[in-house]
């Protein structure tokens, strides 16, 4: 995996070969930040990486300025993983070892945008929960945008909330926002 664009442009970060994860493909990386970057100023964003795995999303946020990110996962090992690179790189993200469900029940605090990449086995009822939660909890800031990235066997299309999809490779990038359906 590497680091796209911004201060640590071109950086390869190898994960432990152990943990459990599927880091999001450097194409499909580019071309969600090609879209985010037409609507966002990537400084001023606040970001939510759910099911954060390696960090991937999140170091590539912070790599291109942005300050206020939080990362979740339930994994120890994923955790541990994005705080050790978070220091090295000084990325200043805030980790956070939770289910991803939970967590949603609980937060307060508003997003500018929220990413999630859950395991693509998940279930449909678990993929539904995620943006019932989110928006349900008004976990978005106004002009927020949830992303959820799965499979393209997965169809979310029909979902409360839902504005478009974006397909690359076996990866879907499902979009929803506060105002759409």
């Amino acid at each position: 995996m590497r680091i796209i664009s911004g201060k640590h442009k071109g950086r390869h970060l190898q994960a432990p070969k152990k943990l459990p994860v599927r880091p999001t493909t450097d194409m499909a990386k580019e071309a969600l930040f090609n879209i985010l970057n037409n609507t966002y100023y990537i400084e001023d964003i606040i970001l939510l990486d759910l099911f954060a795995g390696t960090g991937n999303i999140s170091f590539e946020f912070a790599s291109r300025g942005a300050t206020q990110l939080t990362a979740v996962d339930a994994n120890y090992g994923c955790v541990k993983y994005i705080d050790k690179i978070s220091d090295e790189l000084e990325l200043n993200i805030n980790t956070i070892k939770s289910d991803v469900f939970s967590f949603l029940e609980n937060v307060k605090q508003k997003s500018t945008i929220i990413f999630a990449d859950p395991p693509y086995d998940l279930s449909i009822e678990d993929f539904t929960k995620i943006p019932e939660l989110v928006f349900s909890n008004e976990l978005l800031l106004n002009d927020g945008v949830l992303i959820i990235e799965h499979s393209k066997h997965t169809d979310l299309s029909s979902l409360k909330n839902f504005a478009n999809q974006r397909r690359y490779g076996g990866s879907v990038f499902s979009f929803f926002e506060a105002n759409s359906k």
